[in-house]
């Protein structure tokens, strides 16, 4: 497996759009500078405390993938939701998240009738199929690729547009998958009180409510938003690539019917 290229490569991080520098990573990236929602926890009931307290410091362990699959897929959401903005220690985990979700077996309670299980597709053809792509264009197994060509990999599942894997297309929506990759990456790292100080939200409500519901001015506890311009980081294909959610909405689903089952 090839080094993770953008751990101090300056080509990775946000760029400063009028000198093209790259901006310094940081503890906390964001418009909301020096905001912790961590700081309000006296104010959440001790149930609500000791989880939130909980993902922030103990992540569950790999229990259900092997460790070249949690290694695999932590590249690819490495890809999907960068942060190399972050300082190290900041990085929010995705994959254990994830991994203890498959565990458990937890799933939305149904899935589409183009798609496997979620297991199968994080235990094997997930997997396969993102090789089969590499391969395809690259003539090597994702992992095995540069930064540029695992990125141009990626975008194929984005733009629904995959060159191999021809019969694992056939049992699996790739719009789907993407949708579902990007959704479990989404989930995950929102649930986390460092993306929360990320985007300035001010945590539980309970059993403290929110007062000042009608203008969108912040609570006392928060913190006004400092907003900033930026550029994709150099290194990355996402400032090359055009917005494709209608793929994965209104032409997709006129493809693939709302058609389901019991998960």
């Amino acid at each position: 497996m090839k080094p993770r290229q953008s751990q101090t490569d300056p080509a990775f991080l946000p760029r400063n759009p009028d000198t093209h520098e790259p901006l310094l990573r940081t503890p906390q990236p964001g418009y909301y500078p020096g905001y912790s929602t961590m700081s309000q926890r006296a104010f959440w009931d001790k149930a609500t405390r000791s989880l939130i307290e909980q993902r922030l410091h103990t992540p569950p362990p790999i229990r259900f993938l092997t460790a070249y699959e949690a290694a695999f897929w932590e590249v690819v959401f490495d890809h999907i939701l960068p942060q190399d903005d972050r300082t190290p220690d900041r990085r929010i985990p995705i994959v254990p998240f994830l991994d203890d979700r498959l565990h458990h077996n937890r799933t939305v309670g149904y899935r589409f009738e183009d798609m496997p299980h979620d297991r199968e597709i994080y235990k094997t053809l997930g997997i396969e199929a993102i090789d089969s792509e590499a391969h395809s264009a690259f003539n090597n197994n994702f992992l095995q690729l540069s930064w540029r060509q695992q990125e141009s990999v990626v975008r194929t599942l984005h733009d629904g547009e995959p060159q191999g894997a021809t019969e694992i297309w056939q049992r699996m929506s790739v719009h789907r998958f993407w949708q579902l990759l990007t959704s479990d990456a989404i989930d995950v790292y929102y649930a986390h009180p460092w993306a929360w100080d990320e985007i300035g939200f001010g945590g539980p409500a309970y059993p403290r409510a929110y007062t000042r519901l009608e203008r969108g001015e912040p609570e006392p506890w928060e913190v006004e938003e400092e907003r900033y311009e930026w550029l994709a980081p150099s290194a990355s294909l996402s400032g090359e690539t055009e917005d494709a959610s209608h793929h994965h909405t209104e032409a997709e689903q006129l493809r693939h019917p709302h058609r389901t089952r019991s998960a």
